[in-house]
């Protein structure tokens, strides 16, 4: 009797510890789901669960200034896959704080609003550790009938590393696929997705330096919309500023809004629609207005 109480005990605590790495691995059991109503979600890599996200932080398409040719490419690709059409994932790549997660958000907004009860789009964000657990969420996307653009904020890869590999095979070519109502949407500084000495490198320990250089390159070339974001003019920068201030109702005479955002852009060392948003919430904040 006693060793078999003793074996029952063992038996009891390998099970406990079973489902505890089950729980770690993201295995408990734990289905994703969407929400009624909710359209947006953040992808939990290891919990394998969608967690809603009631309020998107976004601001309207048309306040979005100096990318009209890259909003209505962006526009149309969606457009065309929210109506079963043919479209492409999308890589927008470019200079920090020029709206691309923020043309993203915008654009679901829009669509969803064109479709109506037509249809449903839903955005799922997913974060760059979680790439390796793409193929559960795309197998869950895979059986649901609505359509679905997983989008990954700066997306990029460092030396070593070697979940791009993975990516690659999500994206296309591998024996799944991609689900025919799924979509990739990823943002990056970097037009290729890895560091330059990193593909340097490649190219100086292979045996064949150019098939080094396209397994990096090839990564990229998986997402067949590529929007280029570069640095903006004041002009521009100006116009992104003017339409702010007049979507949040800020009083203020014109020549000192312009004085005021350059001097606010000189401080910043730069110019780009998030300094723009950036010097309108501080011109907001001193006149005891919200945005």
């Amino acid at each position: 009797m006693p060793e078999d109480s003793t074996l029952a005990r063992i038996a009891e605590a390998v099970d406990a510890m079973a489902k505890a790495l089950d729980i770690l691995a993201g295995r408990d059991g734990a289905e994703p789901a969407l929400v009624e109503g909710i359209d947006a979600y953040h992808w939990d890599g290891a919990s394998h669960i969608l967690v809603p996200v009631e309020r998107v932080n976004r601001v309207p398409l048309a306040l979005l200034r100096g990318v009209e040719s890259l909003k209505g490419q962006l526009l149309e690709n969606t457009r065309n896959f929210a109506r079963g059409f043919g479209a492409n994932n999308v890589l927008l790549w470019g200079a920090r704080g020029m709206g691309k997660s923020s043309l993203v958000k915008a654009m679901h907004a829009e669509v969803n609003d064109e479709l109506g009860e037509n249809g449903r789009l839903v955005l799922i964000e997913i974060n760059r550790e979680d790439i390796g657990t793409l193929p559960v969420l795309l197998r869950f996307t895979a059986r649901q009938d609505a359509r679905f653009v997983i989008f990954c904020d700066d997306l990029s890869f460092d030396r070593d590393e070697a979940s791009y590999k993975a990516l690659k095979t999500v994206l296309d070519g591998g024996l799944e696929g991609r689900p025919t109502n799924t979509l990739f949407y990823a943002t990056s500084n970097r037009r290729h997705l890895m560091p330059r000495e990193m593909v340097d490198n490649e190219r100086a320990t292979a045996i064949n330096p150019g098939e080094a250089i396209d397994e990096k390159v090839s990564l990229s070339d998986r997402f067949g919309l590529w929007l280029g974001f570069h640095n903006c003019d004041q002009d521009t920068y100006l116009a992104m500023v003017a339409g702010y201030v007049a979507h949040y109702g800020i009083e203020i005479a014109p020549e000192e809004l312009r004085a005021r955002a350059i001097e606010w852009a000189m401080t910043r060392g730069g110019r780009s629609g998030r300094v723009a948003i950036q010097f309108v919430r501080d011109l907001a904040g001193k006149k005891g207005q919200a945005v």
